[in-house]
């Protein structure tokens, strides 16, 4: 069609709607700060020699800093503000999802790429609170760091693979949660934890840009992905509004 080879689009005739998809979060999934607790120290229980220890602090990164997996694994030591005291800082500005290696360049499962929705250049500063600087610096003194700086690495000093942490995360979950829960949608997968920061910062009264300038989303997608996260707002907004009338 761009070349004017075609006397008329085929597609018009094409009578297909693409279905509808689900982009708000379930609340199910989202867990409250003492589930997440529990299961990250459930998470160091997994597996032999260390599996599991090796990885929490990966998970603790998703939940504490609402980072996704891709943007955590991808974390560098140059990229950690990490004080004794007080809270601490993650800049990120790289993303290692995990692909087919049929696709990319380097052959490589993962491939260095920007942040999700944004430039190649862009960085995302994110304040962390004292709870994930102290497991940083535990991770970082007993297993130091990659080559090339990366706080995450397997055993062999290759990037942390989605099958691995997975496994591990079904594992901490059957130790962690009651048999319901684990047969509920209640963090079924790592990238649960990511939901349950956001929906937790939310529920906190910090502010919708605040969010999502820390989460990595616009204002308009956090608040139509997590509308239904947000339990107890319109209580807390009706208070407001009534105390605002008030003459």
């Amino acid at each position: 069609m761009e070349l004017e080879e075609l006397d008329a689009n085929p597609l018009h005739k094409v009578k297909w709607k693409p279905p509808k998809v689900t982009e708000t979060v379930d609340p199910r999934v989202a867990v409250n700060p003492r589930q997440a607790q529990e299961l990250l120290t459930m998470v160091t229980y997994v597996g032999g020699r260390g599996r599991g220890r090796r990885l929490m602090a990966l998970f603790a990164y998703m939940y504490y800093a609402a980072l996704r997996p891709a943007e955590a694994v991808g974390l560098r030591l140059q990229d950690c503000y990490l004080p004794l005291k007080g809270w601490g800082r993650l800049t990120v500005d790289v993303s290692r999802p995990e692909v087919n290696t049929k696709w990319t360049d380097s052959g490589n499962a993962h491939e260095e790429r920007g942040l999700k929705h944004r430039g190649r250049a862009d960085v995302r500063p994110v304040p962390i609170p004292p709870e994930l600087v102290k497991i940083l610096r535990q991770h970082i003194d007993e297993y130091g760091t990659g080559e090339d700086g990366r706080v995450f690495r397997s055993e062999r000093d290759g990037v942390s693979g989605s099958t691995a942490y997975t496994e591990v995360w079904q594992e901490a979950r059957k130790l962690a949660l009651t048999p319901a829960q684990v047969a509920s949608p209640l963090a079924r997968r790592p990238y649960d934890l990511r939901h349950a920061a956001v929906s937790l910062w939310l529920n906190a009264g910090v502010s919708a840009p605040d969010v999502a300038e820390r989460a990595g989303h616009s204002v308009d997608v956090l608040l139509r992905v997590y509308a239904k996260c947000l339990d107890g707002q319109k209580d807390l907004a009706n208070k407001r509004i009534g105390d605002a009338l008030v003459v």
